[in-house]
């Protein structure tokens, strides 16, 4: 990769991003940092990063974006509720791998929704990037749900929503917002070798 491609793009991206994209940004790295340490604070961080990137896609026609952050911010309630208050006599929601139902009803989810979001952008709305907007709102639905239920498998589906995003966004101009995509990047992959750490510790597996 071109380092001075990278510096110039992140030059450029200060220069044109708005405080509250700025603001977004630095919420939205911090829920990631606390969702790579199983911190609850994931949940607060995350809930402003995404209010405010519900105004910033629909500002530039990413229509399904917007959606997937009004669920990350729902999401981000259920994922709170369920983090604080653990089932079966534990001390906090342990980190564990899906089983094959689990599996399959993420991938029917992905497929279903990404349908559907296709569906709707590509008739209803004007959207000139209906395709990637629809890919990228599908699998971070299945992301957020599986990090909700602290599943291993929610950086896989966040690794593929980041890689996918870096040029989506980078395409609208929100130049800032696409470093942070690649920046989301290193830390999933990061977050994905801690949780397999943490579920090694605890094989259980839930559904």
């Amino acid at each position: 990769m071109d380092l001075q491609w990278v510096w110039d793009g992140i030059k450029e991206g200060v220069a044109e991003m708005s405080w509250l994209e700025a603001v977004a940004v630095f919420f939205g790295i911090a829920s990631v940092f606390y969702s790579i340490k199983k911190n609850i604070l994931v949940f607060p961080t995350g809930m402003i990063s995404t209010l405010i990137y519900v105004y910033i896609c629909l500002k530039y026609k990413l229509y399904a974006d917007m959606g997937i952050n009004a669920y990350y911010f729902s999401m981000s309630i259920y994922g709170w509720y369920l983090w604080s208050r653990p089932s079966n006599g534990k001390a906090a929601l342990p980190v564990t791998w899906l089983n094959k139902k689990g599996l399959f009803s993420s991938i029917a989810l992905f497929f279903g929704s990404y349908a559907a979001l296709y569906f709707v952008l590509a008739n209803f709305t004007d959207s000139d990037v209906p395709y990637w907007d629809s890919f990228t709102t599908a699998s971070a639905f299945v992301g957020m749900w599986l990090m909700a239920k602290k599943k291993v498998e929610n950086w896989i589906a966040w690794i593929i929503t980041d890689i996918v995003s870096i040029p989506l966004y980078y395409y609208k101009g929100l130049m800032l917002t696409s470093f942070q995509f690649l920046f989301f990047t290193v830390l999933a992959t990061i977050g994905l070798m801690e949780w397999i750490k943490a579920a090694k510790s605890k094989p259980e597996v839930y559904a």
